[in-house]
């Protein structure tokens, strides 16, 4: 598959006038075909709330592949699980934990997600909601998955943190894929 996903962004022109200020594919992104995955960087924000400009000072997403957004920061990614690359572990991507709040939408195929005591297959349509769980990712599927990933800053709360490892906050994933 590997289909470069289209982005269009709006702005303003001189005058306050709503515009296209780009359309095209998105421009970064990330293959790693030993692992049958593809990252589609779309668009990420720095800070809440999102400075909003008449045109983006710099392209937003021509940064690392951090997987978690910045501290109060947003990100959107698209990533494509191809099928046929399950590792020793039964898993297509390794199991990692961010400080959070991820929101999957299975835009195409079905993907299995992978918890400490359970899995859940998502398919076309599905939406998942991911609150700086323990997870993985598997596509046991004859075909592609593809997922739009909405990923908002997080801060574990204190009754959380207490019935979590003690080194959680050392263990969670911060860079990005193969980094």
């Amino acid at each position: 598959m590997n289909t470069i996903p289209r982005r269009v962004v709006t702005g303003h022109d001189s005058k306050g006038v709503s515009r296209v200020i780009s359309d095209g594919p998105v421009p970064v992104h990330r293959d790693l075909p030993e692992d049958g995955v593809a990252f589609f960087e779309v668009w990420q924000t720095d800070q809440t709330p999102a400075l909003l400009y008449p045109e983006e000072p710099s392209e937003p997403t021509n940064r690392d592949l951090r997987v978690p957004p910045g501290p109060n920061g947003t990100k959107i990614r698209i990533n494509e699980f191809r099928p046929g690359h399950i590792n020793a572990h039964g898993l297509q991507s390794p199991v990692h934990r961010t400080e959070s709040v991820d929101y999957g939408v299975v835009l195409e195929g079905e993907i299995v997600l992978v918890l400490d005591d359970s899995e859940v297959t998502l398919k076309a349509g599905d939406i998942v909601v991911q609150r700086g769980t323990d997870h993985a990712w598997v596509n046991r599927a004859d075909t592609s998955a593809r997922v739009a990933f909405i990923l908002v800053d997080g801060k574990f709360t204190p009754e959380l943190t207490s019935i979590l490892p003690e080194d959680v906050r050392s263990r969670l994933m911060l860079a990005g894929p193969k980094d």
